[in-house]
């Protein structure tokens, strides 16, 4: 197994799309998984599971609720992270303790740790020589993934990446600068002269990157699109797309019993 130094795992990530033919052991994804579930968890209730999927005639079912995203037929593996209760609640029920985490402060303590487990996984996926890639569509389809992995109540998926033995080495991915994100004690508004500076290389990289694949130039262009920022408004996450990934959202809470007020 290829061991790196951490500081160069993290400053070196990018998302991988494109995957080898190779299949991924179980011993090295039994050590992957032992990295995530190490992460810190409210509590330590460990309120999440994981979903891990290699069937390809499950992937191919996935892909669509995925965006139709081909990291998910091509990698080897999806990693679902979901917020789970359904375990914890049983184990109360038979230990005669009150039963409830049916609330949506408990969906937000299983998403907490979720995510937590989601990155040490995915750190230590790296480490091994392994790459990732995010996948939005978790949440914003959370609905269909969660009937295709047949959850049952008071279980959502929030977070999930493909896995898999990189067939591609992009370039690093611009960040924000440090001074643009950190705030000392208290959090410290932005004039607009700082908000220019802060996102000043951004609106360039990010501008360029555009343009320099055919598909997203010519995507810009015929929405007569002038910058990154309406790019982002416009094209990528429009207030129609979220409302509606909103309301799947919500409504999938509900469905799940994770809005129970009384």
């Amino acid at each position: 197994m290829i061991v790196l130094e951490l500081n160069d795992v993290i400053h070196g990530h990018k998302s991988i799309r494109e995957y080898e033919n190779k299949e991924v052991s179980q011993e090295l994804l039994d050590q992957i998984l032992e990295a995530g579930i190490r992460a810190s968890s409210s509590g330590n209730m460990q309120s999440y599971s994981i979903i891990v999927t290699r069937d390809k005639e499950l992937k191919k079912k996935l892909y669509s609720a995925h965006m139709d995203q081909s990291m998910v037929i091509d990698a080897p593996i999806l990693l679902t992270f979901c917020a789970d209760f359904n375990r914890m609640r049983k184990w109360l029920e038979l230990n005669d303790a009150p039963v409830h985490f049916d609330n949506f402060m408990s969906f937000m303590i299983g998403t907490i740790d979720a995510t937590l487990v989601s990155q040490n996984c995915a750190l230590a996926a790296e480490n091994a020589g392994l790459g990732i890639c995010y996948m939005g569509s978790t949440l914003a389809n959370c609905d269909q993934i969660g009937e295709l992995l047949n959850l049952p109540p008071n279980v959502v998926p929030v977070v999930g990446y493909s896995l898999g033995y990189p067939k591609e080495s992009p370039s690093l991915r611009d960040r924000l600068p440090l001074n643009g994100l950190v705030h000392y004690d208290q959090y410290e508004d932005y004039s607009d002269e700082e908000i220019l500076e802060i996102y000043k290389d951004r609106n360039e990289k990010g501008w360029n990157r555009y343009m320099d694949v055919p598909k997203l130039k010519e995507m810009t262009e015929k929405l007569g699109l002038e910058n990154l920022a309406q790019i982002y408004s416009i094209a990528k996450y429009t207030k129609e797309s979220h409302h509606q990934f909103s309301q799947t959202v919500l409504n999938y809470l509900e469905r799940q019993n994770y809005m129970n007020n009384e």
